[in-house]
């Protein structure tokens, strides 16, 4: 099992590298929730999320033998672009395997980054088989999105750069999906205040995690549909055994309650995020009653935000003039 030792090694490992994302605080959300709310802002961080810190901290640590082969990985979003930059800094072939429904501007992101990009079926089996089979011809090295122990350290460094600034928290709220961030902040905030409750946040629409954590039995997810495209996986193995063991409870939010918390962070903090990042702010909205006036920490996840829906309707206004 992981510990608060293995994100400290990551952090020193990365840090040169990753930036140290700024935490940010807002009067209307601390009135709003009646807890001290500190943001740990990953939407700032290289390749616009948290992905990167895993990603760097996974393939600096492979040997020499493992570079020269190259990394793989099977990814629709942040994972993908984490990768690509990380390995283009370290010098190693990096090639993504991305559903052919993937957002033109996340392939654009990954292959301008340096990343060999090979389409595939928009199914987990077409992803794992496809990415299988590049790895028996060319023995590239497989670097998971999330059930990866060096992915999970590197994620935990979020939180422990949170709570290195702000001091104690009572609560750290982060999104979880196929919970490689959820078990890094587990680790990281157990480790420095073990006191302190860790509460993962999910769509009911892809609540998964939430039936898992509650049966204690691992149930797959099964396509799916909620705006927060970055939390539609699966635990993995190692995921869910650290979710059991370190996450005190899991909280799944509406569609509406995504909408609305993605708002809020736009309007008032002026924050650029991503659905799956407004995830945990949306839960907090929920179970507001019940933490009130606690230190609250959230991870904002990442930022990345397919912005070409978005100024289409500003295109067609002014087509219309």
């Amino acid at each position: 099992m992981l510990t608060l030792r293995d994100v400290l090694a990551a952090h020193d490992r990365i840090k040169h590298e990753t930036h140290k994302t700024p935490v940010m605080t807002s009067g209307t959300v601390d009135r709003m929730t009646q807890c001290n709310v500190f943001f740990k802002c990953e939407n700032f961080q290289r390749a616009g999320a948290f992905k990167f810190r895993g990603a760097f901290n996974a393939v600096s640590q492979l040997s020499n033998d493992e570079k020269r082969r190259g990394v793989i990985t099977h990814s629709s979003g942040n994972h993908a672009q984490a990768l690509a930059l990380a390995s283009s800094i370290l010098g190693v072939k990096a090639v993504v395997v991305m559903p052919r429904n993937s957002s033109r501007v996340k392939v654009d992101a990954t292959k301008g980054y340096g990343a060999e990009v090979v389409l595939c079926e928009p199914t987990l089996e077409s992803r794992t088989e496809t990415a299988q089979k590049l790895i028996d011809e060319h023995g590239y090295v497989m670097i998971h999105p999330y059930n990866n122990t060096r992915v999970i350290a590197g994620a935990g460094t979020a939180a422990l750069e949170l709570i290195q600034e702000v001091g104690p928290l009572d609560y750290v709220l982060a999104p979880v999906g196929g919970g490689g961030l959820l078990s890094g902040t587990a680790i990281a905030t157990k480790g420095l205040c073990p006191r302190a409750k860790v509460i993962g946040a999910e769509p009911k629409n892809a609540d998964d995690a939430y039936r898992s954590f509650k049966t204690r039995t691992l149930h797959p997810s099964v396509n799916p549909r909620t705006i927060a495209d970055g939390l539609r996986t699966s635990l993995g193995d190692i995921t869910f055994e650290i979710i059991l063991e370190k996450v005190d409870d899991i909280v799944t939010v509406s569609e509406t309650d995504i909408h609305a918390a993605m708002r809020i962070l736009w309007e008032r903090m002026k924050l650029v995020v991503e659905p799956s990042a407004a995830v945990p702010l949306a839960a907090l909205l929920t179970i507001r009653d019940q933490i009130k006036g606690q230190r609250t920490g959230v991870i904002l996840s990442g930022g990345n935000v397919d912005m070409d829906a978005f100024f289409q309707g500003y295109s067609e206004t002014i087509a219309k003039e």
